[in-house]
């Protein structure tokens, strides 16, 4: 017999709806959803490597605990009850010596079905919810807080019906959200100009209509320039800057000295170059979009620099415009009712989360700071953080063996829930698999944006090994932790019709496409009816939000350090793939063989002067470790910097086809976690040095 089943992929965090095809029980296909207006049935690489991931016998199959030295791979496989009992034991034993706050959990974030594994810490009465937005787009969402009052979530992009689009390091033909791409591409289409800037040439570069090879950690100075231009040759919406500006007075006195001319001389970049950008995206306005990106970690003034991208869209007039950047509706807003939240069932805890006792200077909002996270887990301060969930994601695999050394010497207890073999799971005392995506319900989300929607994950089959959903393992914790009041569901179909208690959604009206509107036409508000989320309802260049951490609105730009190229020394910076997922693919019996492993881009000049040619085997190293990698030797890169594709995690045997290929990135970021950005305290991953010469 054959079915289909409306569904949302898991293979990377963009969730793209899918349709899948089963028959006689087995997963045959795996397309994009083709009732998803622009999806048009397509999915790409990853998405339909998703068969292989289900059917993979070297993915996590039971749950077990450890019985050798953390990393040994040595481990028992015990029954589900069995796993939660001894964790709810543990973590009982940790709060009763440390308090309830001691127990945190670390996430790849929160997403379409992410309040889900937010109960567990809740339930267990702990503040400490942490995401991986910290190495992320952190920054971009607090600079969106400071200036509009929404969230990165909340802000969506018209780039189908945009004029003008610029692209900062953002490889979104690489990175890869389907629907995003197919946008991307319609646009160009229809005559807009793409402006790219990056360290290298990438495959968005090639399809861009301006190409800057920017000097890495100028991507800011090289926007205070524009801004500068667009100001003094009075190129902005005066109409929105007059109704919506708070500050613009202030900006324009500091910028006054951010010149092309300065501008040039730290990006490299001619001066006439950003005049004429500027002019261009003037000529376009509204219809613009500056993306400010997802992975903004990067450098120490990634806050600041995602503000000024920012700014220069509310300059441009683009914000709630038809080609530019949509505000999200609330259920509410559209005239529907929300879905109910599970969390609001659970008191949320008098204690604070570790950085909300690390006094004021910095930005903290939505999810917790990682990198105070470490330092409570690493020094006690400002308490000890003793027991740790990590859920679907590997932060071992992308930091220092020094680093995961002393987080773990700082817990008393590690527990990794995920699909895969991890190199979290390599080292945790206890692992909890959860069901492919394939083979889990999940809570229903809500999908935001100006025409927001319920969104519904149904499992295809039945799980093939002793796997359970996120609700389920989510529902076993807390039971035997002695709180299951907290998830009161005995089936999927509980908790749904909960969420969808008082909203007129049934169940069944998932069924066509698994998807349901809350309205008929997208909804825009006019410059009328517009009002922004700050205290003030204007964009807000002098932030209250700022103001009240103390946090100052304006960060001058500091000229980066060169590295000694003379010696093999270079800034390292990396980035996503369309064949990959971070470190979750590359074991991947399709995906793997595609892609087995990276190399290292070096600029053809910089590797002449150090004996390098194309091919050959180099080592590159970083504080006390080393690796060796192909050398990609190439034009297309700025000499100051060596590029890698990230996440080729290769040193857990029990992944086979990944083990001993490729060089992981996260090894040679010695010091990276201990630099917490300008404002915003999140990572800044690019601010490293490598040595490179020939193996």
């Amino acid at each position: 017999m054959k079915n289909s089943v409306f569904s949302n992929c898991g293979m990377c965090s963009v969730r793209c709806p899918i349709r899948v095809e089963v028959e006689d029980g087995r997963v045959k296909w795996i397309e994009g959803n083709p009732y998803v207006p622009g999806m048009e049935g397509s999915l790409c690489a990853r998405g339909s490597a998703g068969i292989a991931l289900l059917y993979d016998s070297e993915r996590l199959q039971y749950p077990m605990i450890r019985t050798g030295e953390r990393g040994s791979g040595q481990f028992k496989r015990v029954s589900w009850e069995e796993a939660f009992k001894y964790v709810a034991d543990k973590v009982k034993d940790i709060q009763a010596k440390y308090g309830k706050r001691t127990v945190a959990l670390l996430d790849r974030g929160a997403g379409l079905f992410g309040e889900m594994q937010r109960l567990i810490v809740r339930g267990m009465g702990s503040p400490n919810y942490f995401s991986h937005d910290d190495f992320c787009r952190k920054n971009v969402d607090l600079a969106y807080q400071t200036l509009l009052g929404y969230g990165r979530p909340e802000v969506g992009y018209d780039f189908a019906n945009t004029k003008h689009m610029v692209f900062y390091g953002r490889n979104a033909i690489e990175a890869l959200g389907v629907r995003e791409v197919n946008n991307i591409v319609k646009a160009l289409e229809n005559g807009a100009d793409l402006t790219y800037l990056d360290v290298r040439v990438s495959k968005t570069a090639t399809k861009a209509t301006r190409f800057y090879q920017i000097r890495p950690g100028t991507d800011y100075a090289f926007n205070l320039a524009l801004i500068h231009v667009i100001l003094k040759e009075n190129l902005y919406d005066k109409d929105f800057v007059d109704k919506f500006f708070d500050g613009t007075v202030e900006l324009e006195n500091f910028v006054k000295n951010c010149t092309p001319e300065w501008a040039e001389k730290e990006t490299g970049i001619p001066a006439y170059e950003i005049v004429n950008l500027a002019k261009a995206l003037s000529a376009a306005k509204p219809r613009v979009i500056l993306y400010p990106g997802w992975f903004s970690a990067r450098y120490m003034d990634a806050f600041y620099f995602a503000r000024s991208v920012i700014i220069l869209n509310a300059l441009l007039g683009s914000i709630e415009q038809k080609g530019g950047l949509i505000l999200a509706k609330t259920p509410k807003e559209v005239g529907a009712k929300g879905l109910n939240s599970l969390l609001e069932k659970i008191p949320a805890p008098e204690e604070k989360r570790v950085e909300a006792e690390a006094g004021k200077g910095f930005l903290y909002d939505g999810a917790g700071h990682i990198l105070h996270l470490y330092r409570a887990i690493k020094k006690g301060e400002p308490y000890p953080v003793k027991a740790l969930f990590v859920v679907r994601y590997d932060p071992f695999a992308g930091i220092t063996l020094k680093d995961i050394k002393e987080v773990l010497d700082g817990l008393d207890l590690l527990v990794a829930i995920d699909t895969n073999y991890s190199s979290t799971a390599w080292y945790a005392d206890v692992v909890l698999p959860e069901s492919t995506y394939l083979e889990r319900d999940d809570m229903i989300g809500l999908q935001r944006g100006a025409k927001p929607a319920f969104i519904m994950r149904r499992k295809a089959i039945k799980p093939i090994y002793d796997t359970k959903g996120k609700w389920e393992i989510t529902k076993g914790l807390l039971y035997a932790y002695g709180v299951g009041q907290y998830m009161p569901f005995e089936t999927i179909e509980d908790l749904w019709n909960y969420q969808l208690e008082g909203t007129g959604v049934k169940i069944e009206d998932f069924d066509k496409s698994g998807q349901v509107a809350l309205c008929k036409d997208a909804k825009m508000y006019s410059r009328d009816e517009l009002k922004f989320k700050t205290p003030s309802g204007k964009v807000e260049i002098l932030s209250s939000k700022m103001a009240e951490r103390e946090v100052p609105f304006f960060y001058e730009h500091q000229t980066p350090a060169k590295p000694n190229i003379e010696e093999g020394e270079f800034r390292l910076v990396f980035g996503r793939m369309a064949v990959h997922t971070h470190v979750q693919t590359h074991n991947n019996r399709y995906l793997n063989e595609i892609v087995p492993e990276n190399e290292l881009w070096i600029n053809d000049k910089a590797a002449a002067k150090l004996g390098i040619k194309n091919g050959d085997w180099v080592e590159v190293s970083s504080g006390d470790f080393s690796g060796k990698i192909r050398a990609k030797v190439t034009p297309f890169i700025h000499p100051e910097a060596v590029f890698m594709y990230r996440g080729f995690e290769n040193e857990v045997p029990w992944k086979t086809r990944s083990f001993g290929k490729g060089l992981n990135e996260g090894r040679l970021l010695s010091g990276a976690f201990d630099k917490m950005a300008h404002g915003s305290h999140t990572g800044a991953l690019f601010e490293n040095f490598v040595r490179v010469k020939k193996a």
